[in-house]
């Protein structure tokens, strides 16, 4: 069960992690989803036979891994107490180890920084991408969402 954040306290848990979620399996099949949602067919990604021969198999896009951060990140904490939210992108994001079919990752999560922006709160979530077995992550990232108190006019 995800930890519930009130939005008017969240300052209070600056510096937190929030937890770590499940692991999560990555599959040649949702490599090759990704591959024709993005249109990225680089072929390190989507020709198993070729990705074998020169670099000992295929690869996760890495803009994969840093989709999967929604859903990782709804296991662990769920801000509550806002009119609306956006996605508001990334500081630093870097693809630090490739990802490969059949293996599993992991979030953990920090809450780093919760400042006033434009009528709301800006949230700032350190993002760290665990590889199951693998001494280096393969993603890190300072997520940013932007939370509001007021609700919007049509």
């Amino acid at each position: 069960m995800p930890r519930s954040l009130p939005l008017a306290d969240l300052a209070a848990h600056i510096g937190e992690t929030l937890g770590t979620s499940r692991w999560f399996e990555v599959t040649q099949e949702q490599i090759n989803q990704f591959a024709g949602v993005t249109g990225d067919h680089q072929w390190m990604h989507v020709d198993v036979a070729r990705a074998e021969r020169e670099r000992g198999g295929t690869i996760a896009h890495g803009l994969l891994i840093a989709c999967l951060l929604p859903m990782l990140g709804e296991e662990l904490a769920q801000v509550t107490g806002y009119a609306g939210g956006y996605s508001y992108g990334f500081d630093r994001l870097r693809f630090t180890h490739p990802v490969r079919p059949g293996q599993r990752v992991r979030l953990q999560q920090t809450l780093s920084s919760v400042v006033p922006k434009n009528g709301g709160q800006l949230v700032t979530l350190k993002c760290v991408v665990e590889i199951e077995g693998e001494a280096r992550p393969a993603l890190v990232a300072d997520y940013l969402a932007w939370y509001h108190t007021q609700r919007e006019r049509d």
